[in-house]
């Protein structure tokens, strides 16, 4: 993974060049962008659990949350960000959606860990709906984003752009661009390690945010 001072080399320059003004004031004139994340699992539903015992409940609870820290502090509350669920609680897939379409969504994005039986494996994977939708299009954009800021800037392997019947993609399909965010393998020890450290949550939480803005 690329040292941690490089992310703020990312800030800054995105800070000098006002980056963020130059994209939302192309993008939208009238309201901020509404971002929903969804901290997958929850609860009595752990997700996926690491070799060294981290759970991918909380992994991707503390990353939603950065994301929200950093839109108000780095992007300065440039979006509206909501998340699905913003404690340890189980939140059921179709209220997941159903606060996406209250909110009329721009941008949907679900984050999860991966596990496998093989120690070896490991990369992100983003996914879209494979049913299609009028969003279909503009999901797929986003998901082939992610993967490709998320190598370039942190250095992750990418298992590319993949195309499942999630609930949570399933229903959203035709509200808005949507995406399902698989950020390493819990199994494989490299990233487990990565995904367990703090400075590395900060430094996903913001390539994700600033790959929503280049999108």
């Amino acid at each position: 993974m690329v040292q941690f001072k490089v992310l703020f080399a990312i800030v800054l320059a995105l800070k000098i060049v006002g980056f963020q003004n130059h994209i939302l004031a192309q993008t939208n004139q009238n309201r901020k962008q509404i971002i929903v994340i969804d901290p997958g699992h929850g609860g009595t539903d752990s997700g996926a659990v690491g070799i060294n015992g981290i759970q991918e409940k909380d992994v991707v609870l503390k990353i939603a949350k950065q994301i929200v820290v950093l839109n108000n502090s780095v992007f300065m509350n440039q979006h509206e960000i909501y998340l699905t669920r913003n404690k340890d609680t189980l939140i059921s897939l179709g209220d997941r959606t159903k606060l996406a379409k209250a909110l009329q969504a721009d941008i949907f994005i679900s984050l999860h860990c991966n596990h496998s039986d093989n120690p070896n494996v490991r990369g992100l994977e983003v996914y879209a709906s494979k049913k299609q939708g009028k969003y279909s299009r503009k999901s797929i954009l986003l998901a082939y984003e992610l993967q490709k800021e998320l190598k370039e800037n942190l250095g992750f392997e990418s298992r590319g752009v993949k195309f499942g019947d999630f609930q949570v993609l399933r229903e959203t399909t035709n509200l808005c661009p949507t995406v399902l965010l698989e950020m390493g393998f819990l199994s494989q020890m490299a990233e487990v390690i990565y995904l367990s450290n703090e400075k590395s949550q900060y430094s996903v939480s913001l390539v994700i945010l600033q790959s929503t803005l280049i999108y």
